[in-house]
């Protein structure tokens, strides 16, 4: 993880620049919102979106949209008719994020959807080819074995804060939110039809490739 500011201002400034939307997303977010740092922000966003654009895919799932910085990063790799669907328990959050889409020009291709990912997903008759989870930490190994088999093969998951703040150190934790993340982790660790590799970006993404 990047805890070094002259480091992270240094990263920034040799990035290319936030999108003008994204960046008065992020604020918005920060003025309106609690738990505001649950956005992607400008380093995190700026690769979601570059590992889109590298995938190409046609169909994204996103389980946890908050307010939507993220799915905006995601949808910038879409193919041409292709179509993100972002779920969210929040329906609180809709009309914001909505509002964000619209600006950002990406309404068309956003499916947003209110609810438990778990209630959901077994309805979606759809094979994805990029899923982003960034959901209940409590809940990501319930996510996992509700999307693996409707990834494609040679698909991709990418799941975030898998690091949590370091306290996947602390496996004697009583906090339900860092089990959830511990023991995702170590049942990702398990699957032999994946490839995986964390890399330390913020609060740690994880990036999973089915291979069968």
């Amino acid at each position: 993880m990047i805890t070094d500011r002259r480091l992270e201002k240094f990263i920034l400034e040799h990035s290319s620049p936030e999108d003008p939307v994204l960046e008065e997303l992020y604020r918005q977010t920060h003025i309106k919102f609690v738990n505001p740092n649950r956005v992607s922000g400008h380093l995190q966003g700026k690769i979601l979106e570059f590992i889109s654009k590298m995938i190409k895919p046609e169909y994204i799932i996103e389980i946890g949209t908050f307010t939507g910085y993220s799915a905006i990063c995601l949808s910038k790799g879409l193919k041409t008719g292709g179509k993100l669907i972002t779920i969210e328990l929040n329906d609180e959050l809709a009309d914001f994020s909505y509002s964000y889409f619209c600006k950002a020009g990406i309404e068309s291709k956003v499916l947003q959807l209110s609810g438990r990912a778990q209630d959901i997903i077994p309805a979606l008759d759809r094979v994805f080819d990029l899923v982003y989870i960034d959901g209940d930490k409590r809940e990501y190994s319930e996510y996992y074995h509700l999307v693996i088999d409707k990834v494609r093969s040679g698909g991709y998951i990418l799941a975030d804060n898998v690091l949590w703040g370091g306290k996947v150190l602390e496996p004697g934790t009583n906090d339900s939110q860092t089990k959830g993340i511990i023991e995702f982790n170590d049942m990702i660790k398990t699957q032999t039809n994946i490839e995986k590799v964390i890399l330390p970006v913020r609060d740690g993404l994880m990036l999973i490739r089915k291979i069968l």
